[in-house]
């Protein structure tokens, strides 16, 4: 089992920036892939932002250039830095992990509870 706990979200006016963190306990040693998921109401959770544990990286085309995934493997923790925010980005923020080294979801993987992330205009 891993447990994961978000934090950093909040209310931001556009063109602002927020810093997610992601803390992971458990069984870390099986996580292979780590990423940061959003949805809102109505659509399908998306990928923004996933790492690997061998430092391979993917960023979805809508936040690239102002997003960026980072890890800190000292403290189990996973970043999302949110630079240049949009009103588009407001969801609840998930953060994933993942028994296989894939940025795919619904198999061997565990959610965190959300954080609210709001953008207004």
């Amino acid at each position: 089992q891993v447990q994961l706990v978000e934090s950093g979200g909040g209310l931001v006016q556009a063109g602002g920036s927020l810093r997610l963190s992601c803390v992971a306990s458990g069984s870390v040693f099986r996580v292979k892939a780590m990423g940061w998921y959003r949805q809102v109401p109505g659509k399908q959770r998306e990928l923004v932002a996933g790492i690997t544990s061998d430092e391979l990286t993917n960023t979805a085309d809508s936040v690239k250039g102002r997003f960026t995934i980072s890890r800190d493997n000292a403290k189990n923790t996973v970043y999302l830095q949110m630079n240049s925010l949009k009103p588009e980005d407001t969801a609840v923020y998930y953060c994933n992990a993942n028994l296989r080294p894939v940025f795919a979801i619904g198999f061997r993987d565990y959610w965190g509870q959300g954080t609210q992330v709001t953008v207004s205009s």
